[in-house]
């Protein structure tokens, strides 16, 4: 009787302990395998095109090519854009004017274009530009996402229109004249002379030597996206709840990757 008894305690014991390590196959295999989110899957399309681009090497900061591709790609999914743009120019105020913070990348193809110098406005600051503007007369650049639009020649030469999108912020940059134009005082030899860029009245200005690559470029509605330390500046378009949701989507349903997402 007492062996009987032992014997029916040890199978409860063995039975106890499969039930305790036994897990469903589901249970399993997500432990093993985890599910992206849609703003980790946007954050890794990301990361992809900043990668193969070698935009660190460059010096631009992963979290402000984010920013700039956020906008693009909110403007995309708004058919705010044509369907062939597919370059993203972003400025970064956030670094001195002596080095190089204008960057052209090439979306569809993961590439840069162009690494050059670019100036701010007279009022926003000497070497380091800490103060921006919408408003005329001010001399200060404005932070924020523009469309550029069509070539004219003026008074500094060929020059490219731009249209502010942030209202408040630079939505009078067209009334301002506020364009990408060539300047004697964006290069190398400003730099040994002053220890800093010249500056403009609130103008991107670039060296003469890359303004009709810049202009030919980006011109004909394309995104600019000018970054800076300003915590008043807020956009709509910096919100990426659907640009990640659109990638998520993607992914559920057939493979996306930036080369179709820049086909928008």
């Amino acid at each position: 009787m007492r062996k009987h008894l032992w014997w029916i305690i040890g199978a409860l014991f063995l039975f106890s302990i499969t039930v305790i390590s036994w897990r469903p196959v589901s249970a399993t295999k997500s432990t093993i395998t985890k599910t992206l989110t849609a703003k980790e899957f946007f954050a890794q399309y990301v990361s992809d095109i900043y990668q193969t681009a070698n935009l660190q090497q460059t010096g631009l900061d992963v979290n402000v090519f984010q920013k700039a591709v956020t906008g693009y790609m909110n403007l995309k999914l708004a058919n705010k854009l044509p369907a062939n743009s597919n370059v993203i120019t972003v400025v970064d105020f956030t670094k001195s004017s002596r080095e190089k913070r204008m960057w052209i990348i090439d979306m569809m193809n993961k590439s840069l274009i162009l690494n050059t110098w670019v100036a701010h406005g007279q009022g926003s600051g000497d070497d380091m530009a800490n103060r921006f503007s919408n408003n005329n007369d001010s001399h200060q650049s404005s932070l924020g996402f523009y469309l550029t639009d069509d070539v004219y020649v003026g008074k500094h030469g060929r020059s490219l229109r731009l249209d502010g999108l942030d209202s408040g912020i630079n939505s009078a940059a067209r009334a301002r004249c506020i364009v990408i134009h060539a300047a004697d005082y964006v290069c190398q030899n400003t730099i040994n002379q002053i220890g800093r860029l010249g500056r403009s009245f609130g103008c991107p200005a670039v060296s003469p030597e890359v303004s009709n690559q810049v202009i030919n470029t980006i011109k004909g509605k394309t995104v600019l996206y000018i970054n800076g330390n300003d915590s008043n500046y807020m956009s709509k378009l910096l919100d990426d709840t659907a640009p990640a949701n659109y990638l998520a989507l993607g992914a559920d349903t057939l493979h996306t990757d930036s080369t179709s997402v820049a086909k928008l």
